[in-house]
């Protein structure tokens, strides 16, 4: 009995984009490749169901700059108190 081989998330990217674009047979893409036409097909369709992550992970991205904005604010709100709290402590 054969190991299962294990393909890059590139490579399976790449088959899949191809049988998007339907160029090509998926016996064909298969062939080209070395993998069975089912691998193809399920690549294919993994692909096709989580294509809206790309835009998910963009808007994720975007809501963790602007907290991140906002803790950068904070942290130089306070500093800016820390130093004035300091300089009237110096006073007494």
């Amino acid at each position: 009995m054969g190991r299962k081989k294990k393909y890059t998330s590139q490579f399976k990217a790449k088959v899949a984009l191809e049988a998007v674009k339907a160029d090509k047979t998926i016996s064909q893409i298969a062939s080209e490749y070395g993998i069975h036409p089912q691998q193809v097909r399920a690549w294919k369709k993994e692909f096709l169901e989580n294509l809206h992550l790309v835009f998910e992970k963009e808007d994720q991205a975007k809501k963790l700059e602007k907290e991140l904005d906002k803790a950068y604010k904070k942290i130089g709100q306070l500093e800016v108190e820390k130093d004035f709290l300091s300089k009237i402590l110096e006073n007494y």
